[in-house]
């Protein structure tokens, strides 16, 4: 018997070498996963997270700015590649993780199928912080299983929880700004991947 499919999560930003690659790293990380480009050992993963960019540096590594802050956070920053959304890899998804919401619709317009399983990053993130423990898989589940039965929770509770304001779904584009740019747009960001690995990670 041939064994399951991972679970396969996809970022998107822009040029895929800023925000987008930096929720790669963190959240396979986090969540114990693989992503693109990283050997498993002859093994099929449980979880995968690769990312795109809707208009991407095809082949630029993640800009040093980023990758600094992303090592300094146990994500590793090496092997990485820039590469250009499609609508085989949105179809692929079962998961699609925006920077903002014009990549959320970026998305859903190369794969309309893809609207209940796409979501800003700190749209899912706000979503699954509403999630208790007892609504996921317990004991005997594995990461795989609660991140995937949290993704139709989110769904469910989409219009019920609503940001303060609709920028607040939104994670800054640090590219061409200076550092503290950089450090405001880490600091949207990583506190949304460390939410979502907080709720599914037993």
């Amino acid at each position: 018997m041939a064994p399951p499919a991972p679970l396969r999560v996809l970022v998107v930003c822009t040029g895929n070498i800023c925000r987008s690659p930096a929720v790669e790293r963190l959240l396979a990380a986090g969540l114990g996963a693989t992503f693109r480009g990283q050997g498993s050992g002859g093994l099929t993963p449980a979880i995968e997270v690769s990312s795109a960019g809707a208009g991407a540096v095809v082949g630029a590594a993640m800009t040093d700015e980023m990758a600094a802050l992303v090592s300094a956070h146990g994500g590793a920053v090496t092997g990485f590649a820039a590469r250009q959304l499609t609508a085989e890899l949105v179809a692929a998804a079962d998961v699609v993780l925006t920077a903002t919401r014009r990549h959320r619709t970026s998305v859903v317009e190369l794969q309309p199928s893809a609207v209940r399983r796409t979501f800003t990053l700190r749209e899912f993130a706000r979503l699954a912080a509403t999630v208790e423990s007892a609504d996921l898989p317990g004991a005997g589940s594995t990461t795989a299983d609660r991140l995937a039965a949290l993704i139709p929770l989110a769904t469910a509770r989409r219009g019920s929880v609503r940001p303060k304001q609709a920028a607040d779904d939104d994670v800054v584009d640090p590219y061409g700004g200076g550092g503290a740019l950089y450090a405001a747009s880490f600091a949207q960001l990583e506190p949304a991947v460390r939410t979502i690995v907080g709720t599914v990670r037993l």
